[in-house]
């Protein structure tokens, strides 16, 4: 890759790269893992996901969203507040209605990308300190209402078949237990199975939203904990469960971490200029703030030594 957006039509995130040239960590011992034990990266290896409990404080997951609750005009005391019409037209529409927050590069999120286990555990997947982090959004998900309907959905970001070299993740900004309310749910067994399965689907099957039909009870709803990070592997199928809870918000933060690509001139000073200008990426998946709020409300995030390598101001 050698510019900024090689995402003009798929779902991932246009502020690194598609696939790594560093291939994802396959061995581990407990003397090199600095987050996960060796219990977790053997599920990892096994499943594609991993959970890691308490990456960011409570405390820090609380004020986030509080953060978003502002950014979104919405109050989380008043139910008449929750349910508006979209800003921006989602050209990815299994997303819309979904309660994806256009917000980028607030100092509530550089300070999470920028917390130490969250970054430690990234390095811990990967296998190298060396990373930059993604510029990627929020959500608040909303419970279903009439008018406000939206499905659950299954889908990659990238296409499995291509072997990404490249994870994703979110935190939990507030409690996600309750298996009715909106969260994170995956396909591990097709994860696992994706060659063998990929010979049963007809040539012309879409290459980034799975037929899951005889599937559905292998769908693994995974329960976090305000403050927890969820990381998957990008050949992991996974979405949004739809909120069928009658008051329950699911919030969350998008954050993963890759390889940093130092060489690639464009993508680093597009990175640059995304945090320093406040710009969110352009993609498939990203409409964007119309309001403009970022430029005109909030000032640029401070970064910590961490931070400035992990948006690529610095070398690693």
């Amino acid at each position: 890759m050698n510019k900024y957006n090689d995402h003009d039509d798929i779902p991932g995130n246009p502020s690194v790269a598609k696939t790594s040239e560093v291939k994802l960590r396959t061995h581990a011992d407990k003397d090199s893992l600095r987050v996960l034990s060796m219990e977790q990266w053997n599920f990892w290896l096994e499943n594609g996901y991993v959970v890691i409990k308490n990456a960011i404080s409570k405390q820090q997951a609380a004020k986030t969203a509080s953060f978003l609750w502002e950014f979104e005009e919405k109050d989380p005391n008043n139910k008449n507040t929750w349910y508006t019409s979209p800003r921006a037209e989602m050209q990815m529409k299994e997303l819309a209605g979904t309660g994806m927050v256009e917000v980028y590069n607030n100092s509530y999120l550089w300070n999470n990308r920028q917390e130490k286990r969250v970054y430690d555990s990234f390095v811990d997947i990967w296998g190298t300190d060396k990373l930059w982090v993604t510029i990627d959004r929020a959500n608040l998900n909303f419970p279903i209402r009439p008018g406000f309907e939206y499905k659950g959905f299954i889908h990659w970001d990238y296409d499995p078949a291509t072997k990404p070299q490249n994870v994703q993740g979110v935190i939990a900004l507030a409690d996600q237990t309750d298996q009715n309310m909106g969260g994170f749910q995956c396909i591990p067994w097709l994860y696992k199975n994706f060659d063998k399965w990929k010979l049963t689907q007809p040539k012309n099957r879409d290459y980034f939203k799975p037929d899951i039909k005889g599937l559905e009870n292998k769908i693994v709803k995974v329960p976090l904990e305000a403050g927890d990070l969820l990381i998957f592997h990008s050949a992991q199928p996974h979405g949004i469960r739809p909120n069928l809870s009658d008051d329950k918000v699911r919030i969350a933060q998008y954050i993963s971490m890759m390889p940093a690509e130092e060489e690639n001139i464009k993508l680093k000073e597009w990175r640059i200029s995304s945090w320093k200008n406040r710009i969110a990426p352009k993609g498939y998946a990203f409409p964007g703030d119309p309001r403009n709020w970022e430029q005109k409300k909030y000032n640029t995030a401070k970064l910590s030594s961490l931070g400035e390598k992990l948006l690529g101001l610095k070398k690693w």
